[in-house]
This record gives structure tokens, C-alpha cells and sequence, in this order.
């Protein structure tokens, strides 16, 4: 039976997510928005665990990081430890372009649903699979969850203020960079594949890795010199003026004007021109040697200002600068919302929900939000009869058998 498509440029692509939590989920996700048909196999009874995350609830009790992370995706029970489960997904597995799972390295293999004996029967399949430190090498075995990877790759050791233990970021960003790095394998294995005479290839994406490849010239900068960066709290060293600074109302507003021209231009907002051809601020490097001297003075002038009053400023003037924005001014800012990067979807059981729209905007082909993430296997007869071609006694049969 075909599908109805909902558009998008990966309009047709069929993928199967086999994760679980973030990083996998999060990464079909995004194929998902841009048009994918994904089809979510989740535990019987249970379901993916995010259905139950998220710090808040509705009324109703529910949490709303499921709406997110599940939507634009069909739901599937199965149990992937039996037999049948796993047959049912080799057949899926058969019709699909790409295969997405996070478990821990050697979970399928187990399962008898090895990628490379899945892709001896159908080459064109692209395999993503997400783990805590890659499916090869000495911590491959080990449990990685993305606080772990992020501590261990070294992005835990530079968050936070220098004289307090190391910090969280705030979200799960080791999970989400996973994510994205695997959908950018998908996204070139899918481009490759038509190049290649034997089709698909295995995705490998470690979360520590994920982490590891955003970190600018970290590692560089000890291997050449010996420096080790450390914590510094809301600034960047040595780049000056660039930090966040008090207002009137006790507001805070983050300035960047660590280039000579925008430098020049903040002193003359602050009455103080003679600062821009003053040897102690005029150059970069002048700036970044008096970084915290600079920080007071520029931080007794904004003071004196509401946040609206800066804000106008910097913007008249043309350097930047911005508020430290918590969630309800995110979701009521008026760009994001001319942009559609906060959206309100309709879910069927709560009502509007509010979340981030789809990235990047594509001119031509857009994605789009058809649904909030779906009710636990929502879609089991869709796919098992009409996809597949099983019988109302055998779905009856694998239900009965805590199969579906």
C-alpha cells in the first residue's frame, strides 16, 4: 500500500528507528520533518521511554517532550527479543532505506538482526547506529549515556565558572550532537548510494565523538603548545568586550563588541570616545589583556540603562547585543515566531502544543509538523496489515502472544 505523502525533500525515504531516549530518536526526528515516512518500533506496553520525560506535565499529567521528539512518526509495538519481532522488522528492514538504532554495540547482533546480514539481502540499506563510544575500540562495550560522553570528551571540564566544579550545559547536548551527526551520515550515505554498486553503508556515530568534533581547537591547542583550556564562566578569554552586563532593572544583556570598528562604536555610545584610541583598548590584543578592567567600566555605563533603552543602542548603532532569554520569552519572541521557529501543533489529547519549528528553512522543498508524537502503537495495523500483508488472525495472534 503506498503512503501519502507529506512532502518535504526526503518525500518516499522510508526509515525504521529501532532507538530508544535521545540521540536515535532525535535523529529520525529530523529526517522525519523533512518528509521521511518513519516508522518507531517501541516496546509493548511501555513504549520509548521519553514518553514519560520532560521536567513538566499538562494537566492531564502528561509530559510534552514526547510531542516533540515523536512527532511526524508512526508508532509499531514490537518485541525485538522474540522471534516474530524480529522478523516483522527484518521484512520492514527489507522495504526501508535507511535503519536507525542506539542500543549498545552488539544488542543487534543478538537480536539476529545484524546489519550487515540485513544489508546482504537489501544493499541499499543505510544502517545508522548511535552509541555511547562507537561499535569498535576499547569502551565500545561500555554503557555511554551523553552526560558520560560529554564528560569524557571534554566538554564538561570547560562548562561552568572557573572556581566551581565543572558544570551541566543545561540540555542534553551530547545526545542532540549524536543526533544531528547522524543524520548527516544518513543524509550523505543517501547521497552516496547512487554512486556506489553496492548501495547503502554502516552509519557509526559515537556520542563521544559527537561532542569531540565540536570542540574547536581544544585538543590542537595542547598538542602544539601544552595549554589546557579551562573554565571561564560567561566570557571568552582574551576577546573583549564580550560578556553579559547589568541594567538598570538588574536585567542582564550580552554585548559582543570585540572587533575595532564595533568597539568604537560602543565607546562612543557610552560617552567615552577617546576609549577607541586609547593604547590600554584600541587594538584586539590590547583588550583582551585588560578584559576584566574593560568588563567594569563598560558594565557601570549599562547600568544606568534600562534593557529596552540598551537593547535600542546597540541596535541603532549596529553592534551586537541581546537579553539572556528564558523559555516564555523564547516562545513569545516576536522573530521566532514570524519565522515559524516556535510553532503551536495540534495534539489530539492535550490540545496546542508549543515547540520549535523545523531547521534548516528550505525554500523549495519544505518540511513540515503533520502530528505530535503519536499514541503507542497507534499504527500497528496500518503496518502490519496493510504494509505487510498479515492476517486479523495473526495480528490477533502476535497481540495475544505480547508480540504487538
Amino acid at each position: 500500500m503506498s503512503v501519502p505523502s507529506r512532502g518535504g525533500p526526503l518525500a518516499g525515504i522510508r526509515v525504521v528507528e529501532l532507538g530508544a531516549f535521545i540521540a536515535g530518536p532525535f535523529c529520525s526526528q529530523l529526517l522525519a520533518d523533512m518528509g521521511a515516512e518513519v516508522i518507531k518500533i517501541e516496546p509493548p506496553g511501555r513504549g520509548d521511554p521519553m514518553r514519560q520525560w520532560g521536567a513538566e506535565k499538562t494537566a492531564s499529567g502528561r509530559p510534552l517532550w514526547w510531542s516533540i521528539i515523536g512527532r511526524n512518526k508512526k508508532s509499531l509495538t514490537l518485541d525485538l527479543r522474540r522471534a516474530e519481532g524480529q522478523e516483522i522488522v527484518r521484512r520492514l528492514a527489507g522495504q526501508a532505506d535507511v535503519l536507525i538504532e542506539n542500543f549498545r554495540p552488539g544488542t543487534l547482533e543478538r537480536w539476529n538482526l545484524d546489519p550487515e546480514v540485513l544489508r546482504r539481502t537489501h544493499p541499499a540499506l543505510v544502517v545508522a547506529r548511535i552509541s555511547g563510544f562507537g561499535q569498535d575500540g576499547p569502551y565500545s562495550g561500555r554503557a555511554g549515556f551523553g552526560a558520560i560522553a560529554e564528560s569524557m570528551a571534554g566538554l564538561r571540564h570547560l562548562t561552568g565558572e572557573p572556581d566551581a566544579i565543572p558544570s551541566r550545559v543545561g540540555i542534553s547536548i551530547g545526545d542532540s550532537l549524536a543526533g544531528l551527526y547522524g543524520c548527516i551520515g544518513v543524509l550523505a550515505s543517501l547521497c552516496a548510494r547512487g554512486r556506489r554498486t553496492d548501495g547503502g553503508q554502516v552509519v557509526d556515530v559515537a556520542i563521544a565523538e559527537s561532542v569531540l568534533g565540536v570542540l574547536e581547537s581544544v585538543v590542537a591547542e595542547y598538542a602544539a603548545t601544552g595549554a589546557v583550556r579551562q573554565r571561564t564562566g560567561p566570557i571568552l578569554p582574551r576577546i573583549a568586550p564580550s560578556n553579559l552586563y547589568p541594567t538598570r532593572e538588574g536585567k542582564l544583556i550580552l554585548i559582543a563588541a570585540n572587533a575595532d570598528g564595533l568597539f568604537r562604536k560602543l565607546a562612543q555610545l557610552m560617552g567615552q570616545p577617546a576609549l577607541a584610541d586609547n593604547p590600554r583598548y584600541a587594538t584586539h590584543a590590547a583588550r583582551g589583556e585588560r578584559q576584566a578592567e574593560l568588563d567594569v567600566l563598560i558594565g557601570a555605563w549599562t547600568a544606568t540603562l534600562s534593557a529596552d533603552e540598551l537593547l535600542a543602542l546597540m541596535e541603532e548603532a549596529g553592534v551586537p547585543a541581546g537579553p539572556v532569554n528564558d523559555a516564555a520569552a523564547v516562545a513569545a519572541d516576536p522573530h521566532f515566531r514570524a519565522r515559524d521557529a516556535i510553532v503551536e501543533v495540534v495534539d489530539p489529547e492535550i490540545g496546542s502544543v508549543t515547540m520549535q519549528g523545523i531547521f534548516p528553512k528550505l525554500s523549495e522543498t519544505p518540511g513540515r509538523i503533520a502530528w505530535t508524537g503519536p499514541a503507542l502503537g497507534q499504527h500497528n495495523e496500518e503496518i502490519l496489515r496493510d504494509r505487510l500483508g498479515l492476517s486479523p488472525q495473526r495480528l490477533a495472534e502476535l497481540k495475544a502472544a505480547g508480540v504487538v
